[in-house]
């Protein structure tokens, strides 16, 4: 009996006889291997990990929590998640164009995106929404726009430019020392009132900046009391002015400027107060209409636990009007419990932590300045959230980045990833040949090309 030869997995291609025959098996991994090295080759993989996570979270825990946006609109129980994962599809590609493209373009870049941040803002006095007595929206071609977004991490990035553009050894050139600290008033004073906890944001960011940058103690200590003295002044002159006009008839007479004004007010000094109010114990306080958001945020995380209650079973979410962008920390918590919250926490201070080791890596300190720059606005912006949420700082409305659904947090964030990727793609380390920092640095500006003296 005569052996049939064995099947082959090969494929011969027709028209190639003398070609060799190609396994479709050494095909896929091919194309599987360039595209993973298009899309992530040579870039921080922990950068990119937490970045895939974070949108994962967000996917799991917005559809979760955007039951009573269902509920309530009658859009359809996929309708929020489906527009929320479009958003992400967008952040993805807005992520890996950014890493791409070599870091040196953000040289033009920085100063286009401020231009562009403060022509928002100056929008948003003309045609933007009011929130609560904030100009803090405007809305172009149907897509919601939020200044304050946008002006954080301008604020950074220009910190960050200066820091590199006046680099000595010993830290900042004197003039660019107080070219910084204006640029921080100027910024800070944009955002007053668009809320007041924004700006403490921006200066929070602004002056990690500035410490990272080296600055030396002496200048650092004059920016920090003239900070204090200008707030102290600004908040001395608004409260005066709100007790003069929080009178009955006193508003008679008042503009629409001062409406707003008078309004914001009466928000921040309510919600210190009751941030202050912290001799009964929250679970012994009474549920009002102003601490409606923060009394059921606190029960959902009660609810939670060590363990949590598991996605799709939260009990509060259907509840709590804003569980879906200034609350979700709660809907996490309660969900995934004390585990789970501390989790995503960690997500956040472990991107700062390689932010922190690529800084310190890298030969070019406009590179590092970026990366800083970047992961601080990120990582703050979490902290906050995560703060106000928790009752240890006083209500207010800040997203979760890259979880909380909003299309403007998204892109900043996304922006913001983007521009640490690139820097983790194209710049040279400490330690390079010559040859490959010299190459770097001559696609500088000779101002910009300054060896990095970052010590974290």
């Amino acid at each position: 009996m005569e052996l049939q030869p064995a099947a082959s997995s090969t494929r011969i291609i027709p028209g190639a006889a003398d070609s060799q025959p190609e396994t479709i098996a050494a095909e896929v991994p091919g194309t599987a291997r360039r595209i993973r090295s298009y899309l992530f080759g040579h870039t921080d993989k922990h950068i990119w990990g937490i970045y895939l996570l974070l949108c994962l979270i967000s996917i799991v825990e917005l559809y979760s929590a955007s039951s009573r946006e269902v509920s309530g609109t009658g859009i359809g129980v996929y309708m929020p998640i489906m527009r929320h994962m479009a958003m992400l599809v967008v952040s993805f590609g807005i992520v890996v164009a950014m890493s791409r493209m070599h870091y040196s373009r953000f040289v033009t870049l920085v100063p286009l995106f401020v231009m562009l941040s403060i022509g928002l803002w100056l929008a948003s006095w003309f045609i933007g929404e009011d929130f609560n007595g904030a100009r803090r929206a405007i809305r172009i071609m149907g897509i919601t726009l939020q200044p304050s977004e946008f002006m954080k991490l301008s604020a950074a990035l220009t910190i960050g430019y200066l820091a590199a553009l006046f680099q000595e050894k010993k830290g900042m050139k004197k003039n660019g020392v107080w070219i910084a600290a204006g640029t921080v008033v100027f910024f800070a004073g944009t955002l007053i009132f668009s809320g007041l906890t924004n700006t403490i944001l921006l200066l929070c960011i602004s002056l990690s900046m500035l410490v990272i940058t080296g600055m030396r103690i002496t200048d650092l200590l004059k920016i920090a009391m003239a900070y204090l003295a200008g707030m102290t002044l600004l908040v001395g002159v608004f409260y005066i002015d709100y007790k003069m006009h929080a009178v009955p008839g006193a508003t008679a007479d008042m503009s629409e400027m001062q409406m707003s004004k008078l309004t914001r007010w009466e928000t921040w000094v309510s919600r210190l107060e009751e941030f202050g109010n912290d001799s009964v114990p929250k679970y012994q306080q009474k549920m009002t209409a102003d601490n409606r958001q923060a009394m059921i945020g606190f029960m959902a995380q009660a609810h939670g636990g060590i363990k949590g209650v598991m996605p799709g079973n939260s009990r509060e979410t259907s509840r709590l009007p804003l569980a879906f962008t200034d609350y979700i920390y709660s809907i996490i918590v309660e969900e995934l419990g004390l585990v789970g919250g501390l989790a995503v926490l960690l997500l956040y201070l472990w991107l700062m932590a390689r932010a922190a080791v690529l800084a310190n890596r890298v030969s070019v300190n406009f590179a590092a300045q970026l990366v800083l720059a970047a992961s601080l606005t990120i990582v703050f912006q979490a902290l906050f959230h995560i703060g106000i949420v928790t009752g240890a700082m006083p209500v207010s409305g800040q997203p979760l980045p890259l979880i909380s659904k909003g299309g403007t947090s998204i892109l900043i964030t996304s922006i913001a990833f983007g521009i640490m990727l690139s820097v983790s793609r194209h710049a040279t380390r400490k330690g390079a040949r010559k040859k490959e920092i010299e190459q770097e640095e001559s696609m500088l500006p000779k101002e910009m090309s300054a060896a990095n003296p970052t010590q974290l």
